[in-house]
């Protein structure tokens, strides 16, 4: 005889993606983590696949046989648009993996992991940059974040890439002089930023490298570099500017309110970045609180699902305990 979970919790982002089954007291009775979600890539079928896989290796690890899920919440990348939650919902009615589902972006489950009560905002700047609001009444705030085309800036992408615009200018006379110029080159043992952007181009370096070169500009900054800042303070108005606009939305600026900094930029806790967010907030929301995310998303997603069936208060401690 198997058990039914109440919730089958999926935070599922483009690096990687968790699962775990949560008991109605919210106890977690199996759980696993497995590849990235990327169905814009692979195609949807394929994603989920990939998500089948890693909840076998979940109940295969657990000894778990299970007779159906009551609830599916799933926090997923590349659910940017209610008509892209709503395909990637039906994919998932198609797997029948539990009774009802509730599909959300994967911003989501960051901001819920980081507040007892689903009430407030999250900005997640890790390789794009993206912010969700909600309040326990349903509303929402939320912005598309699929780069430049929705009026994005900055994220370890970005940053990367405007590092490396300046100092391609800065070598080549058409820009002011920054230390990126050889900080950036000199990362990967070359001496001219001619070298790199012909080592990046021809895949000498490859793509998935670019990353490093966020850290780069964050030094450069620390010492001083004046270019280098500049970057690094747009980035902190950037985050701010979608802070503040989600709080509007919610009429949450005057209130008390959660502003959580989530993604391995915010996370890596730079001084210059995060305490520039902190004191234009001040400004912006005095009464916000701001602060890292530390919480797992998973437990974000779990989160919401007992939100949605209906939980007691206890189940919700419980879980959160789990993770701790």
């Amino acid at each position: 005889m198997g058990v039914t979970p109440w919730v089958l919790a999926i935070d599922a982002g483009n690096s990687k993606s968790d699962v775990a089954f949560v008991g109605e007291d919210g106890s977690v009775l199996a759980s696993a983590r497995g590849p990235g979600f990327q169905p814009q890539r692979v195609g949807a079928g394929a994603a989920f696949d990939g998500l089948a896989s890693t909840i076998g290796d979940a109940l295969a690890s657990a000894g778990l046989v299970i007779d159906g899920v009551r609830h599916v919440s799933a926090c997923l990348a590349g659910a940017d648009f209610p008509s892209e939650e709503a395909e990637l919902a039906a994919a998932l009615h198609a797997r029948a993996w539990g009774r009802t589902v509730q599909v959300r972006n994967d911003t989501f489950a960051i901001l819920r992991a980081g507040v007892d009560e689903p009430r407030g905002v999250a900005v997640v700047c890790g390789a794009g940059i993206n912010c969700v609001g909600m309040l326990p009444d349903g509303r929402t705030a939320r912005f598309p974040s699929v780069g430049r085309i929705s009026g994005d800036w900055g994220g370890g992408s970005g940053l990367a890439e405007e590092a490396m615009w300046f100092a391609a200018r800065a070598e080549d006379g058409r820009g002011e002089l920054t230390e990126l110029a050889r900080a950036l080159p000199a990362h990967f043992g070359l001496g001219s930023v001619y070298a790199l952007v012909e080592a990046l181009h021809l895949g000498r370096i490859p793509a998935g490298r670019r990353h490093e070169l966020t850290p780069v500009l964050f030094a450069a900054s620390a010492a001083g570099d004046p270019v280098a800042r500049s970057v690094v303070e747009r980035q902190a108005e950037e985050v701010v500017a979608l802070a503040t606009v989600a709080l509007d939305r919610l009429d949450l600026l005057d209130e008390e309110v959660p502003v959580l900094l989530g993604g391995s930029v915010l996370a890596a806790r730079h001084p210059q970045l995060n305490g520039r967010i902190t004191e234009l907030l001040a400004v912006k929301a005095p009464k916000a609180a701001v602060r890292v995310v530390t919480e797992p998303p998973v437990l974000g997603a779990a989160l919401l699902g007992l939100d949605d069936a209906g939980a007691a208060e206890e189940a919700r401690a419980r879980v959160r305990a789990h993770y701790a």
